[in-house]
């Protein structure tokens, strides 16, 4: 018996993969499931590159719009989501189709979650203020003493994960790396082909996020985030900044734009550079991914295509 198949389309951000995961569907009878942590708030659209109604009229996509902005969505609710949604799909005699480039969300589906304790809010908040009086590259090389290997993975300007890691040592006393290990596969009985769409050079990748983000305020990125800054919930928060939907690219940056902290071409530079920083991680990640199928998005479309028919074939 054949295992049960599923296409992953993964890539930096900015890479086309909307229109690949479209173009793939409409080619295999599949249906997509979004695996992005800004596509699931309601409300983050323009900025988050969220497909169109038209776009969704296509194909059946899934796992869009299933939570509003000041709320929090885990990869754990994800995992079981898009487990959900795959056997519906396959229920239905498609394909399943995950595409999106949060990388956590594809690491926790394809390889596990680790056991981690739940969040607390007291000690992450004693952590972040010890940040605020001493910085995050301090409390990264706080990180490095107890949890090397997991210091070397985070970058010293990434203080969610390093708040994190320093939780789950002070909750458990063991390192979350070791955590991490101890996992087990959630879609171990499915068989993925992993498609990477990979630009040409980093070239135009740079200049492919510098001309959507142009593309994101003419289509009025600033407005829908007045009309997030404007909610009620929103407004009720204590610290709205720190709402996982917020910490989105380019929306942090608007926020500033908006309070008058940043003029426009700065706030513009400082999102295109958020950008392609999220891109680098990215990039970063892919590399290091097994069984990984990358390929241009400006010239495979045939090879793409041909690609995913021998997987559907193949015994």
């Amino acid at each position: 018996m054949q295992a049960p198949r599923a296409v992953l389309v993964t890539g930096p951000t900015a890479a086309g993969k909307t229109a690949i995961a479209l173009a793939l569907a409409e080619a295999f009878d599949g249906e997509i499931i979004s695996v992005d942590s800004a596509l699931v708030y309601r409300g983050l659209d323009i900025g988050a590159a969220k497909p169109d109604a038209q776009e969704q009229a296509r194909v059946p996509h899934h796992l869009i719009d299933i939570r509003d902005p000041w709320e929090r969505y885990s990869a754990a609710e994800f995992v079981r989501d898009a487990l959900q949604a795959m056997d519906d799909i396959r229920g239905r005699g498609r394909l399943p189709i995950l595409a999106g480039g949060t990388t956590l969300y594809a690491r926790a589906l394809i390889e596990g979650l680790a056991p981690m304790p739940s969040a607390d809010p007291e000690l992450r908040a004693h952590i972040e203020a010890e940040a605020e009086r001493i910085g995050w590259p301090a409390m990264h090389a706080r990180l490095a003493m107890v949890d090397p290997e997991a210091a070397a993975r985070i970058h010293a300007t990434d203080p969610q994960r390093i708040s994190r890691a320093l939780e789950v040592h002070a909750l458990t006393g063991q390192p979350i790396s070791a955590l991490q290990k101890a996992t087990v596969a959630p879609a171990a009985n499915t068989r993925f082909l992993k498609l990477a769409s990979m630009p040409a050079s980093k070239d135009v990748l740079r200049e492919r996020i510098s001309l959507r983000f142009d593309q994101i305020l003419a289509q009025g990125f600033l407005a829908e985030v007045e009309r997030l800054r404007a909610l009620p919930e929103i407004i009720a928060h204590p610290d709205p900044l720190a709402l996982p939907a917020l910490r989105a690219v380019g929306y942090r940056q608007a926020w500033a734009y908006l309070d008058g902290e940043l003029g426009f071409e700065d706030f513009r530079m400082a999102a295109i550079y958020a950008t392609r920083s999220l891109a680098k991680r990215q990039l970063t990640w892919l590399k290091r991914e097994p069984d990984l199928h990358s390929f241009d998005p400006a010239s495979a479309e045939a090879e793409l295509h041909e690609t995913v028919r021998h997987f559907m074939e193949a015994d």
